[in-house]
């Protein structure tokens, strides 16, 4: 009786094996696919991870010193894109300075990078740019009915440039005369001995920038000629 059930049960056996065999191999193809999906996915995260890290490495295009081939500056044309540092108002570093028949602000720019450093250190890296932008002061215009506001037309650009390699004296004055490019100020001129005598870090002007000024307090870089002016008010 037995030998008759196992020869019943041959022709059922034979007509599910290529079932099971279709179902294993179903589960196989399952498998590899997921393995291939995950790898897939793997291989985007690293992908991803490395283009965060080459971007963040990688300083952006135009946020540094740019030259043409006969050594003028190239004018930063997004500097407004950069950190504010101030404005100043009718601001003149002489006391016999001739008298204008207009007002006029002057707002300061810094490059991102270099106001990052500065933060941190309490002075200016190497490329650092410091971009002063002069307006003229409006009195009327809309509602106003009292003081100045400034005025749309750019009534002068000048850049400061820390380039320890390429400048005398590793800093530099452009001036920017509705023009895309500007030759060095020559080094005779009165404003890098004024910089030089007063500026309170690294031959600039960071009394004049509130938002540095107690961090270079804080870090102790201020100049020796800087300390002087101040021990000199008291």
């Amino acid at each position: 009786m037995g030998g008759g059930k196992g020869q019943q049960l041959q022709p059922i056996a034979k007509r599910l094996q290529p079932v099971v065999w279709r179902c294993r191999a179903r589960q196989g193809i399952l498998a590899a696919m997921k393995n291939t999906r995950i790898s897939l996915l793997l291989a985007v995260i690293v992908l991803l991870a490395c283009a965060v890290v080459l971007q963040s490495a990688t300083p952006p295009r135009g946020s540094g010193p740019e030259y043409t081939s006969d050594d003028q500056l190239k004018l930063p044309e997004n500097y407004r894109q950069w950190v504010y540092l101030t404005t100043g108002f009718d601001m003149s570093y002489s006391a016999n300075a001739m008298a204008m028949d207009h007002h006029m602000f002057d707002n300061v720019f810094v490059n991102p990078e270099a106001y990052k450093a500065f933060t941190e250190t309490g002075t200016w890296p190497d490329k650092t740019m410091l971009v002063l932008e002069v307006r003229k002061a409006e009195g009327r215009g809309s509602i106003n009915q009292r003081g100045n506001f400034q005025g749309g037309e750019v009534m002068g650009l000048e850049v400061h440039v820390k380039d320890e390699a390429r400048l005398p004296g590793k800093w530099g004055f452009f001036g920017f005369d509705n023009t895309k490019t500007a030759k060095m100020t020559p080094k005779e001129a009165a404003c890098y001995t004024c910089h030089q005598d007063h500026g309170a870090v690294d031959t600039t002007f960071v009394q004049f920038y509130p938002t540095l000024l107690e961090i270079a307090k804080s870090k102790g870089t201020f100049s020796a000629g800087y300390q002087k002016d101040e021990a000199a008010k008291k």
